[in-house]
């Protein structure tokens, strides 16, 4: 099983919710639906986040996949150091 996170883009998806409907953000980043879940985690142990809109607005989810927030960005993405470990790759085109 590949356990890797994938880096989909070192910034934030600015997504207009709306109230009352389900979104399920993508955990390891191989998902083609970004930010979204596509099913592409079944190979590995991640599982897409679960989110149900209490408003309609704009909200920003995490790109980087590695907030402490989930499913919405918290600036890790801007710790340049953040980004250097060998554990995570960045998703090729």
């Amino acid at each position: 099983m590949n356990d890797k996170l994938i880096i989909a883009q070192k910034m934030p998806y600015p997504i207009e919710v709306e109230k009352g409907k389900d979104y399920y953000w993508c955990r390891c980043g191989r998902s083609n639906k970004q930010p979204f879940c596509d099913g592409s985690h079944k190979v590995t142990s991640f599982s897409p986040v679960s989110y149900k809109a209490t408003e309609t607005k704009k909200m920003f989810f995490c790109g980087c996949k590695s907030t402490s927030n989930q499913p919405f960005c918290n600036g890790t993405h801007e710790k340049e150091r953040y980004f250097k470990p060998v554990k995570y790759l960045a998703k090729s085109d």
